[in-house]
């Protein structure tokens, strides 16, 4: 008989164990290295946890079986870093706005660090705010990148015509000045909520990076 590579036998448990009604394969990881299953993940009872390993020892080609399953009780309200993972995941492909394909995620312990590069500001603000939704996120760091456009007098363009469409905000009062992303606004508003205006203005620049605001109330 044809001996089993690793990647044969690690589809063959996959196989096994969801074809096994005692045990909930969704949480469950598999790896193989030489013959030697690695069975990772939660189960919900230390019963199943048996039935995973029992299902594992049928297949042929197991030399050996290092078990790192954890049992997690429905009592236990935490949640996986795998799971969170997961979540977050599917939250940022649901949301159109966000080039999914664009962000990594990692969690560990429950804290999230998401990174990649996207072309705009509100993407990586959007992406932030889907991992804070998901349930067992203690916290998130965001070094998501917004990628630098190569011209910034367009930037500077860009943001005047953007503040000469505000109805409330005077835009001869403003002045722009950019350095890369990096965008500085200068001169006087009537209100604070001009104010608002003008960094919400500057930050739906392509290439935005940072907002500088010296914005003072008239």
């Amino acid at each position: 008989m044809m001996k089993k590579t690793d990647s044969q036998l690690q589809h063959d448990v996959l196989a096994e164990l969801e074809w096994e009604p005692a045990v909930d394969h969704a949480d469950i990881g598999v790896a193989v290295n030489e013959g030697v299953v690695t069975l990772s993940g939660y189960v919900k009872s230390f019963a199943e946890k048996l039935a995973a390993e029992k299902a594992v020892r049928r297949i042929t080609g197991v030399k050996a079986i290092a078990e790192e399953i954890k049992v997690r009780l429905a009592s236990d309200r935490k949640i996986a870093d795998h799971e969170i993972a997961r979540r977050i995941v599917d939250m940022i492909a649901w949301t159109a706005s966000i080039p999914d394909h664009k962000v990594k995620v990692k969690v560990e312990h429950g804290w999230v660090t998401l990174s990649g590069t996207v072309d705009w500001y509100f993407q990586s603000m959007e992406a932030r705010k889907a991992a804070a939704r998901i349930s067992g996120v203690v916290g998130v760091t965001n070094l998501i990148e917004v990628k630098p456009l190569p011209a910034p007098a367009d930037v500077k363009s860009r943001i005047v015509s953007a503040f000469k469409r505000q109805a409330d905000l005077d835009a001869a009062a403003v002045t722009v000045t950019t350095d890369g992303g990096t965008v500085k606004l200068s001169g006087k508003v009537h209100a604070w909520n001009e104010r608002s205006i003008a960094e919400r203005a500057a930050w739906s620049a392509p290439g935005v990076t940072k907002v500088v605001d010296f914005l003072s109330i008239a």
